[in-house]
């Protein structure tokens, strides 16, 4: 999925908003995987749990072990776009905004060509 989509991670003072879309647009197949993907991605971070970015980026992750531990002081929010999906990260938590910003940073340097910051 990664070689045939875009991510972009835009930070904001509240935390910030992830939006994947797929390269070509008229891939339904495609578009359909993404925003199957960043819904279930949106349900399991609401619980905390950050299991697939650590197992597709190590345990380490900048950000990551702040994130796990939020117990529901992030307001998560999914939405479709046009060609993808979005989720939409919020708190009034100063350091889980700096956790989610490092994330991001993390997850733009990861993914490469096929990642930006908003």
């Amino acid at each position: 999925m990664l070689d045939r989509t875009t991510h972009e991670f835009r930070k904001d003072d509240r935390g910030g908003t992830q939006t994947v879309v797929a390269d070509d647009p008229a891939d339904g197949t495609q578009v359909d995987l993404v925003r199957e993907h960043l819904r279930a991605e949106a349900d399991r971070f609401r619980r905390g749990d950050f299991a697939d970015p650590a197992r597709i980026h190590g345990d380490a992750m900048p950000g990551l072990a702040d994130l796990r531990g939020h117990a529901g002081r992030i307001t998560l929010s999914y939405t479709d776009v046009p060609a993808g999906g979005r989720i939409v990260y919020a708190t009034g938590d100063e350091g889980l905004r700096a956790a989610l910003h490092a994330w991001f940073d993390a997850q733009v340097t990861d993914h490469g060509p096929h990642a930006t910051h908003g």
